[in-house]
C-alpha cells in the first residue's frame, strides 16, 4: 500500500466517523473511582479487541492526515492506535514514551494529568524528526495535558504536529482549549 493510499470523500470520512464512534459507544467499559477517587475511567480495551471496531476507529484516524510522514502514538494504548495506522498509511510509527522508559539521550516534557502529573519521552537522537509532519494519536483527551506535552516534543525537536485525534475526549475537562493551532479530532465527545 502506498504512502498515500487513504485519500477519501468526506461522505465516506463521516461514515467511517459514524461507525468508530458506534463500536466506542457500545463496547467501551467504565470504571468509577479508577485509579483514583473521583476519577471515571474509559476502558477502550474492548474496542481494541473488536476486529470491527478496532478496523473501524483505525480507518478513521488514517483519514484525518493521509499526507503524515510518521504517526506517534501516547504510551500506551497510542501505541496500538498508531501502529494500525501507520500500517494503513505506510508510514512509520514511533511510540511517546512515559518518563524513565527509553535510554538516554531523551528529549523529555513534564506535564499535569487529571489526577497527578507525568512526563513524556522522545528518542533525541537514532529518529530523524526535524521536518517531519506528524499525525499524533492518544486514547482520551481529558484535561488536555498528554496531548499538549507530546505536541510540544515534536515541535522542540523541528517535527510538526499536522493533526492530532483521540478516540474519546470529555469535553467537561476542557482539554482542546490547551491543544496548538493543529486540529483535533475526536471520534466521541462526552
Amino acid at each position: 500500500m502506498s504512502k498515500h493510499a487513504v485519500v477519501e470523500s468526506d461522505d465516506l470520512a463521516s461514515e467511517r466517523t459514524a461507525e468508530a464512534a458506534s463500536a466506542v459507544e457500545r463496547l467501551t467499559r467504565w470504571h468509577d473511582d479508577f485509579p483514583t477517587p473521583g476519577v471515571r475511567f474509559a476502558d477502550l480495551t474492548p474496542v481494541f479487541a473488536d476486529a470491527v471496531g478496532f478496523r473501524a476507529v483505525i480507518d478513521c484516524f488514517a483519514a484525518i492526515a493521509p499526507d503524515a510522514d510518521l504517526v506517534a502514538g501516547v504510551d500506551a494504548r497510542g501505541f496500538l492506535l498508531g501502529a494500525g495506522v501507520a500500517a494503513t498509511l505506510g508510514t512509520g510509527v514511533l511510540a511517546i514514551r512515559k518518563g524513565g522508559k527509553l535510554p538516554p539521550p531523551v528529549v523529555s516534557r513534564e506535564y499535569k494529568l487529571e489526577y497527578g502529573s507525568a512526563a513524556l519521552e522522545i528518542p533525541a537522537d537514532g529518529v530523524e524528526l526535524e521536518g517531519k509532519r506528524i499525525l499524533l494519536l492518544d486514547d482520551v483527551l481529558a484535561t488536555g495535558g498528554t496531548l499538549a506535552a507530546a505536541a510540544a516534543l515534536f515541535k522542540e525537536v523541528g517535527a510538526e504536529v499536522v493533526a492530532a485525534a483521540v478516540v474519546l475526549e470529555l469535553e467537561f475537562l476542557k482539554g482542546r482549549e490547551h491543544q496548538g493551532d493543529y486540529p483535533v479530532t475526536s471520534i466521541v465527545k462526552l
